[in-house]
């Protein structure tokens, strides 16, 4: 189990409810702006959450919280994954789920059996430029078949970009949005910069207020519901 993490409540990513946050260790990208770099370059150096004990302190918590957030790292990579949901969704929880979208099949496995409630796609750039995310090749159709998927599945869910100078403007906004046509909600992210994997993105100034706001206006152009977060 590759289970790296886990903070006890948050009022955050689990619209409208209180949850727990698990993390994963491992990635399948390396992305220069990533804000959870030790999970990503160096999971191995962390250790491992035994998985009984996360159950039990979730089935300690079911008096005051609604549901599990599963985050990363990339949460699909682990083997491991379907059985700590299903064990989750037996304790009488939600699931949210957050993931990068390359390993569609697991996506697909998940919502086919029920065990995500709510998925959280992180869209990182235009497709054609996912090359700059990683030293090694990126299965990018991956990625478009995860947003079908998404979109056809009739389970909550937004897509989720987060805006950073130079590999997120206003070319790689309609690019997405290409894909994306029909969405229910597409969350736009403000870049912040301090823990950047990426020790020069750590002084980079984020995106101005208005360009967020003229690239949600773009968004909105293929989205349904369009979101700031971070403003």
């Amino acid at each position: 189990m590759t289970i790296k993490g886990f903070q006890g409540t948050s009022l955050l990513d689990f619209p409208g409810r209180i949850a727990s946050l698990v993390f994963f260790g491992g990635c399948n990208l390396t992305c220069p702006f990533c804000h959870n770099p030790a999970l990503v370059l160096a999971p191995d150096q962390l250790p491992d959450y035994p998985p009984a004990a996360l159950l039990d302190e979730l089935a300690a918590r079911r008096g005051f919280i609604d549901g599990v957030v599963i985050s990363g790292g990339e949460p699909t990579l682990a083997a491991e994954l379907p059985e700590l949901l299903t064990a989750i969704k037996a304790l009488g929880l939600q699931v949210k789920l957050d993931t990068n979208g390359l390993v569609p099949a697991v996506l697909e496995r998940l919502l086919a059996a029920g065990l995500a409630d709510y998925v959280a796609l992180d869209l990182k750039t235009a497709p054609e430029r996912y090359g700059e995310l990683h030293p090694g090749p990126v299965a990018v159709d991956n990625l478009l078949e995860s947003i079908r998927l998404l979109l056809d599945s009739g389970v909550a869910y937004e897509l989720r970009t987060t805006c950073v100078p130079g590999l997120v403007e206003s070319a790689d906004l309609r690019a997405l949005g290409r894909h994306l046509r029909g969405a229910r909600r597409w969350l736009l992210q403000q870049f912040v910069p301090q823990h950047a994997l990426d020790e020069e993105l750590q002084t980079l100034p984020p995106h101005s207020p208005k360009t967020l706001q003229d690239f949600a206006r773009i968004a909105g152009e293929y989205a349904a519901e369009v979101a700031i977060r971070g403003l």
